[in-house]
């Protein structure tokens, strides 16, 4: 029987081995992380008018029916235009056990590109939200922000996690956990998860972040390192420890704190209130187990924030909360950690663009 908590890389494997996870091809060496499956896009992506949910009692595919445009052929590769909103059927479907449900969030290199990616499943009346029992198939909702990009099939822009009963720490066990190995370096400020602020003030220079241009060309997204960053990213620079966020724009930034996250836990990004600004930041918002920490203990990495701007220019100051880690049990201690072997793009990472582009 599944304990309570995040289910690590091993049971998704005996998932799939079951028939718990269908996938079409079969899985792929590498899909399973060790605490999420990544997804795979299909054969097709349809261009809708608008974003939507199934809705209680409802299918996708008969949405579909109401609000498809056109639909675009992604074997050869296809681009997805900036601005417009596709669903794309998966090559992943679920059959989940009663107890176990699931939540899927952006990779963190999708939400680095600005690329809006959602998950929707029949019945559905949240995004990313997939309800313990659900038997069928997975679709991703994707609105490209910044940048048209290239897709093909098999391409990963979103993944999935299990969770088996109610995993997440409330504040006293999170404190209780930063007492006993350091989840952050520097006060940890634990409200509803623990607290992380935005770092205007660099050790070094003044870059604090990155800016989308709004006319670049586009992102095929098998291209890693392929791109020179100056032609898609405005430098924001800064000696005065604040910027000035424009609404509607984009921003890469990096947060004050370095964070920890030990091998039997797991954590999510979440909003901050909005109460405290004009902007969001949360887009990838997965941190798996091993983020950030090594054979001593937990040295920590930064996170880096997807930051856009809504209806009112805000200034941003040096130090200010904007979001908060919400940190849950995992079931059993993955096979394999993040960062360890598995080619991890962004461990102990600082200020870091998507892997697609290069700096000069």
């Amino acid at each position: 029987m599944t304990r309570t908590g995040v289910l690590p890389s091993q049971e998704i494997e005996a998932m799939a081995a079951s028939g718990a996870i269908h996938a079409a091809p079969a899985l792929e060496p590498g899909q399973v992380q060790p605490a999420s499956l990544d997804l795979r896009l299909g054969q097709v992506a349809y261009r809708v008018r608008a974003s939507f949910l199934a809705g209680a009692g409802a299918r996708v595919a008969d949405r579909l029916d109401e609000f498809t445009m056109h639909a675009v052929d992604l074997s050869d590769g296809a681009v997805l235009e900036k601005g417009c909103v596709y669903v794309v059927p998966l090559m992943e479907r679920l059959s989940l056990p009663p107890g176990v449900q699931a939540v899927c969030n952006a990779k963190s290199s999708t939400g680095r590109l600005d690329l809006l990616t959602r998950a929707i499943v029949d019945g559905g009346t949240e995004f990313d939200r997939i309800a313990a029992g659900y038997d069928g198939p997975l679709y991703a909702e994707i609105c490209p922000r910044s940048f048209s990009v290239l897709v093909r099939p098999g391409m990963r822009l979103n993944q999935v996690r299990f969770r088996a009963g109610q995993a997440v720490l409330d504040d006293d066990a999170l404190r209780a956990l930063h007492r006993e190995v350091t989840l952050v370096d520097g006060p940890a400020v634990i409200d509803g998860g623990l607290g992380f602020s935005v770092d205007l003030r660099p050790a070094a220079g003044d870059l604090v972040g990155y800016r989308a241009k709004p006319h670049t060309g586009l992102v095929d997204l098998d291209r890693i390192g392929a791109y020179p960053a100056a032609e898609f990213w405005e430098e924001v620079r800064t000696d005065r420890g604040r910027i000035v966020l424009d609404p509607g724009a984009f921003y890469i930034l990096v947060s004050r704190e370095s964070v920890h996250i030990p091998p039997d836990y797991a954590a999510e990004m979440a909003p901050y209130l909005a109460m405290v600004g004009e902007f969001r930041v949360h887009y990838a918002g997965f941190f798996d187990p091993g983020f950030g920490h090594d054979a001593a203990g937990g040295s920590g990495s930064r996170g880096v924030l997807e930051v856009r701007c809504h209806e009112a220019p805000f200034v941003l100051e040096h130090g200010q909360v904007v979001g908060r880690l919400v940190y849950e049990r995992m079931a059993a201690r993955p096979a394999q950690l993040y960062g360890a072997g598995i080619a991890s793009n962004y461990q102990g990472q600082g200020l870091k663009l998507s892997k697609h582009f290069r700096m000069p």
